[in-house]
């Protein structure tokens, strides 16, 4: 499994998802608290990359990865994808991208998943 790990690497996961939306949108009508969960949680997960590297240098409390990771599950792996890069925080760490990667393909399938499932049965 290759992990994208280059300041502009996990930026192309955005774009490829963008286009999965809009194809999911076209062919079935998407409510519009789709996109908004994926915006609230895109910027929850935002502030909390912001809060854990901030945190990181200090003796405070950090974000507990598994918040990281079940945030980016839940529809925020866009904003933690930009985090990511911008901040240069949980870029390294291989077991962590590897984690947060396979939240990604998961959200990304469930969301396909969900969309077809439930929007087909309300035809």
């Amino acid at each position: 499994m290759v992990i994208a790990s280059s300041r502009r690497g996990s930026y192309p996961a955005i774009v490829g998802f963008a286009l999965i939306y809009l194809a999911v949108s076209w062919y079935w009508t998407l409510p519009v608290w789709v996109a908004g969960l994926y915006l609230v949680a895109s910027l929850i997960c935002f502030t909390l990359y912001l809060v854990d590297k901030r945190r990181s240098g200090t003796r405070q409390r950090r974000v507990p990865e598994r918040t990281l990771l079940l945030w980016g599950f839940v529809g925020g792996w866009p904003g933690a994808i930009v985090a990511q890069q911008v901040f240069r925080h949980k870029t390294k760490k291989t077991s962590f991208r590897r984690a947060f990667w396979l939240t990604v393909v998961l959200n990304v399938l469930l969301f396909i998943a969900l969309s077809s499932a439930l929007l087909e049965a309300r035809r």
